[in-house]
């Protein structure tokens, strides 16, 4: 990656990293790059967040790409999951997203889409990083872009999504967290095309309040709700959209690694999880994989990162896969993790096969899983560090096949992750505390 694109994009703290120049450059950079691989005039389609800064770095954007020949429709207020998808109906060139996902308002991030409504490949990336250096030129006389508004952008996806999946929810009661994000106004309109009864949480965004003790890395107000309340189950989204989590009637997690088990048996029944195959990352809890071995299905295993997922499965031709964060997808449905469509088809799944969440959900165990980030002087160390795989190799011969260890460098900050897997919480604290106390020794 170069300096400014990490795994989701360009994300930092608005007004820091983030600021309008930077802005600008990247779009004007985007449209040179989109002008050369899809000609003269490439098409954007523009959408944001709920936060503070999205306004201030979405009119940025604009300046920069119209300033380099591009033309834009803005979507406005969008989950990322429904950017992509208006690239696709809109027959756009290209799509932008304002967004930090499921950090604070503080933060803010620029992600693109290319024609096909996937993210840019590395090389596309490195072309815009390339020319952002290189400071590309206004273009000039009438040369210049053009921008326009997108009228009933959020109604395009979500009536399009529900198209695609509703069937009558009418039975369900449901309690949806919407973070103060993106999905604020398309969550529960989508719920409620199906005919689902939604009370919504936390769906008044005030451009700081985006995440803030609420959504899908916040779950224990939802827990309290579905909880004290009259519900079947509660769902919560975090900022941008493209992720969900569940609680069964009893208030209980129902994390991506559930949902994505639940949802594969279900399509596996149907036969419509294509070669009985779905793909996760290195961080889905072995549970998972035991509990897909019994029902038949085999699992591909990819670094961190929604977008190495997705690569695989159009690699291996999968319907199905996504991260114990409920960053899930389906490619039958959208081209990107998408909460939404998660959220229906996990729905559709119960409605169905006539299970509540917490019998659909027996379906595998979790379990006891620990992960500790240890600050470090360089994480690049990591490779080198001869003390630390030693540790893991022993940690690991005493687990065998009832645990795992997985030991790997932050992408992105100088951190290192020891994650372990136990049949019980005691050894897997111990495993885990042992091992982390050697990286801290040999590598803080």
């Amino acid at each position: 990656m170069g300096r400014y694109f990490g795994t989701d994009g360009i994300r930092g703290v608005a007004g820091e990293l983030l600021t309008p120049d930077l802005a600008v450059r990247v779009g004007r950079a985007a449209a040179t790059v989109l002008a050369a691989h899809r000609g003269p005039g490439p098409l954007f389609v523009l959408g944001r967040d709920t936060r503070l800064s999205g306004p201030m770095l979405e009119a940025a954007l604009v300046a920069g790409i119209t300033s380099g020949g591009g033309h834009v429709q803005l979507a406005g207020v969008i989950p990322t999951p429904g950017l992509a998808a208006l690239v696709l109906q809109q027959g756009a060139d290209a799509g932008v997203v304002v967004s930090a996902s499921h950090n604070p308002y503080a933060d803010n991030g620029i992600k693109f889409f290319n024609h096909e409504g996937l993210k840019l490949s590395d090389e596309e990336e490195g072309e815009i990083e390339r020319l952002l250096h290189a400071e590309v030129a206004c273009v000039r006389d009438g040369d210049f872009g053009s921008v326009e508004v997108l009228d009933r952008a959020v109604e395009r996806y979500v009536d399009a999504l529900v198209g695609r999946l509703c069937v009558d929810f009418s039975g369900f009661h449901l309690a949806v967290d919407c973070a103060n994000g993106a999905t604020h106004v398309a969550g529960p309109r989508g719920l409620r095309a199906c005919g689902a009864r939604v009370d919504v949480l936390y769906a008044g965004p005030d451009g700081v309040n985006i995440n803030a003790g609420c959504g899908s890395t916040h779950m224990d107000a939802l827990r309290e709700a579905v909880r004290s309340g009259d519900y079947d189950l509660g769902l919560a989204f975090d900022g941008d959209g493209d992720r969900v989590l569940a609680v069964d009637r009893h208030g209980d997690l129902v994390d991506g690694d559930f949902i994505i088990a639940i949802v594969a048996r279900h399509l596996k029944a149907q036969g419509r999880l294509r070669k009985d195959t779905l793909v996760t990352t290195v961080m889905t809890n072995l549970g998972f994989h035991q509990a897909m071995e019994r029902e038949g299905i085999h699992v591909v295993v990819t670094d961190v990162g929604d977008r190495y997922v997705v690569q695989e499965m159009l690699q291996g031709d999968y319907v199905l896969g996504g991260e114990q964060s409920g960053h899930i997808i389906n490619r039958d449905v959208s081209t990107t993790g998408d909460g939404l469509a998660s959220a229906l088809l996990l729905l559709q799944a119960l409605q169905e096969s006539g299970s509540t969440l917490r019998e659909a959900a027996t379906v595998m165990r979790r379990l006891p899983q620990r992960l500790i980030n240890i600050r470090v002087r360089s994480r690049d160390e990591l490779q080198h560090a001869d003390v630390v795989w030693a540790a893991v190799v022993e940690e690991s011969r005493r687990l065998g096949e009832s645990g795992r260890v997985l030991v790997r460098p932050s992408g992105t900050e100088p951190l290192v992750r020891v994650m372990v897997e136990a049949p019980t919480e005691e050894e897997c604290n111990s495993t885990s505390d042992r091992i982390a106390a050697i990286v801290h020794q040999h590598m803080g």
